[in-house]
């Protein structure tokens, strides 16, 4: 029996010393869980123990440290989940975010399994799927609304247009004009001018005009009270409709002039937004904390592509392991739980960073001498019994 009991020791020491020395070779593996083993004693109701055996090989999910890389394609977990990637026909789950775009602009890991979430403004709704950056540009969008706030002069001359009409080319027709810039159906960028005019104290009519051609059927009304703040509900901002020509479909919008004032300080255009776009082609992605991936394009704007898939487990302890920094579901480990990231349970996405190895060198150093001195001390065991054996031979 002793020898029996000795061997047990020899092979779970051996199992021991293997897991020990995976966790050391993966020091430097990004993503990488250290394990630990379990033993448990053998017993059969005998006056002695017939030896150990291996319970177990846990795998330690704690998080490890994140480092920056630098490289935007690197992506790292702030705390709980995995990346759900589609490797074949199989989906497999990782902690190591080292990305990579193809050529077909799938995002994958250096194993080419590709990365999952889901479709652009679905969320958790949508049916997780492979994300895949499209090469196309960004359609142009038309100007439908424009956001502008002036500093009307209080101390203008009021100007009547019953003697004086307006006319883009009088300058004496009007109070002040400004420019910015307005977008047809087809991207093409157009001058919008607006012009001011003091019809009455506290009062003044806006028009536009778009490449110089005002729009005579939509004249605005500016109302302040006597603090020179906008009068909203007594003002009229009526919609502009122009036809840009070119083939582009008409054009029209509307202006919001909240927090527009009128002081005796000088005319001042303190902010002019508008939402159209000329078409932009991509010239690069970024990632947020909340798992979107960004499109940024070469007209200065961007949109959401798509969305990471986080996965956790009830059970993560539970997950096979099936190499390459990734990790199978088991009925152990339970079903996948899909959410995004920064949301209930799951951690945040940091870009430009890998989480590093949760593997404690020193530890592990430490406990691979323990486990070298339980191996050398079963062999001794079986020394021991072998010459005990012997001297029973040996009787005469």
């Amino acid at each position: 029996m002793g020898f029996s009991q000795a061997l047990s020791g020899l092979n779970s020491a051996a199992i021991n010393l293997d897991v020990v020395g995976n966790n050391i070779a993966n020091a430097q593996t990004v993503g990488f869980k250290g394990a630990s083993t379990q033993f448990a004693d053998v017993y059969t109701g005998a006056m002695a123990g017939q030896g150990v055996r291996v319970a177990a090989v846990l795998q330690d999910f704690s998080n490890g440290t994140l480092e920056a890389t630098g490289r935007n394609l690197d992506l790292g977990i702030n705390g709980a989940g995995f990346f759900r990637f589609q490797q074949g026909e199989e989906i497999v789950y990782s902690r190591n975010g080292q990305l990579k775009l193809t050529s077909d602009g799938y995002l994958v890991n250096a194993q080419g399994a590709r990365l999952t979430g889901f479709p652009a403004g679905v969320g958790t709704g949508g049916q997780p799927e492979t994300l895949r950056v499209p090469a196309g540009a960004m359609p142009a969008v038309a100007t439908s609304a424009v956001q502008a706030s002036f500093q009307m002069d209080a101390t203008a001359d009021t100007i009547d247009r019953a003697t004086t009409p307006f006319d883009a080319a009088d300058g004496d027709s009007y109070s002040y004009a400004n420019t910015g810039t307005a977008y047809d159906s087809l991207g093409v960028q157009h001058t919008m001018t607006t012009y001011f005019t003091k019809t009455a104290d506290n009062t003044w009519e806006v028009r536009v005009a778009l490449d110089g051609t005002a729009d005579p059927a939509n004249v605005g009304e500016l109302v302040f009270d006597g603090n020179g703040v906008l009068d909203e509900g007594a003002s009229t901002f009526p919609t502009y409709a122009f036809t840009p020509g070119g083939g582009a479909d008409p054009l029209n919008f509307t202006i919001d002039f909240d927090g527009t004032t009128q002081f005796g300080n000088g005319f001042a255009m303190d902010t002019l937004t508008q939402n159209g776009a000329a078409a932009g082609s991509l010239v690069g992605i970024t990632f947020d904390e909340a798992g979107n991936i960004i499109g940024n394009y070469s007209n200065e704007k961007s949109q959401v592509l798509g969305t990471i898939a986080l996965a956790n487990f009830r059970n993560p302890e539970g997950l096979e392991m099936a190499g390459d920094n990734a990790w199978k579901e088991t009925g152990t480990s339970g079903q996948p739980l899909l959410g995004l990231a920064g949301e209930g349970q799951f951690g945040g996405l940091e870009s430009g960073t890998v989480e590093k190895s949760n593997v404690d060198l020193t530890s592990e150093l430490v406990d691979l001498i323990v486990a070298q001195r339980n191996y050398q001390a079963n062999t001794q065991t079986i020394k021991v019994q072998d010459e005990v054996l012997q001297s029973a031979v040996n009787l005469r």
